[in-house]
């Protein structure tokens, strides 16, 4: 894994150097808003959406700044989501990301901005003339985007998370909430940058499957760690779900099963990239990621 890691280190550097790059600066009226948004994007998280993205885009021989692009937009999504699940309107929380969460260093108004702000900066970013030749292609790949994020998508999923505190959910239920709040946006990933290169519909479609499982798999994994790790090596609230009695992998199926699932998961999404040679390997290696990671 040493090779995936600087593999994985070198794009997560220039993911920030291009989102600290696009962000508006400080010193620009509104400068509180300007404030938060970089407050909350830059300086830290996983990446692995960016990094999903840059994955994919080796498979379709994609052009680098493209992927950088199309990696920033999914990402400023991301965080304009963390930012509006932490308020007190919904989630409530005051760590994110080893810090205090937007609400709570700048005030709710901010916040809502922020998130706003953030949104419409990723499409802004996405609809650039210059960002790819084939314009089919790009009106896609906002297409992309913006279901991932709305209602059918994570938006949506939220919504059905907000909605099923306190009751208890199956497991296919439980996957359709999660389909739609973390795996849509993680399928968006993995699809926006393969569709910096040669996409071609048979390997669309199995790097959506594969998506959907790694996707699954994010998200058992984020319920593991949240019930057995702690706030320090999460850097956000750990044993939110219980305190809050949110319907988990973990609830409905115990920590054990819940890891067992994870790697179920993950076996299928390696399945998923059969066909494919050593482009994928980025992939596999970010399936392994996902399911070993520790925070």
């Amino acid at each position: 894994m040493t090779d995936f890691t600087a593999w994985a280190q070198a794009r997560q550097s220039s993911i920030e150097s291009v989102l600290g790059a696009l962000l508006p600066k400080p010193d620009i009226a509104p400068q509180q808003l300007h404030e938060a948004m970089r407050y909350t994007v830059l300086g830290g998280g996983k990446r692995v959406r960016p990094l999903l993205a840059f994955a994919s885009g080796e498979v379709t021989g994609a052009n680098p700044e493209c992927v950088q692009h199309a990696a920033a937009a999914v990402e400023l999504i991301h965080a304009y989501s963390l930012v509006h699940d932490d308020l007190p309107a919904m989630d409530d929380d005051a760590l994110r990301r080893g810090k205090p969460t937007v609400h709570v260093e700048f005030d709710e108004a901010t916040a809502l901005l922020a998130g706003d702000a953030l949104q419409s900066l990723a499409f802004e970013i996405l609809s650039e003339p210059t960002l790819i030749d084939d314009p089919r292609s790009q009106l896609e790949m906002c297409r992309l985007l913006a279901a991932a994020s709305g209602s059918r998508g994570m938006a949506g999923g939220q919504a059905i998370d907000l909605a099923s505190v306190g009751k208890p959910l199956d497991l296919v239920e439980l996957e359709f909430m999660h389909i739609h709040k973390t795996g849509a946006l993680i399928r968006a990933s993995v699809l926006l940058g393969a569709h910096c290169g040669r996409l071609e519909k048979n390997t669309a479609a199995h790097l959506d499957h594969y998506a959907k499982c790694i996707g699954l798999a994010f998200q058992v994994l984020d319920d593991v760690l949240d019930a057995e790790a702690t706030t320090a090596t999460l850097g956000k609230t750990a044993g939110k779900d219980a305190a809050n009695n949110k319907p988990t992998y973990v609830s409905l199926l115990g920590a054990t099963r819940a890891r067992e699932l994870a790697d179920e998961l993950r076996a299928e999404a390696l399945t998923a990239l059969n066909g494919f040679g050593e482009e994928a390997t980025r992939l596999r290696q970010l399936a392994d990621f996902v399911v070993e990671r520790e925070f």
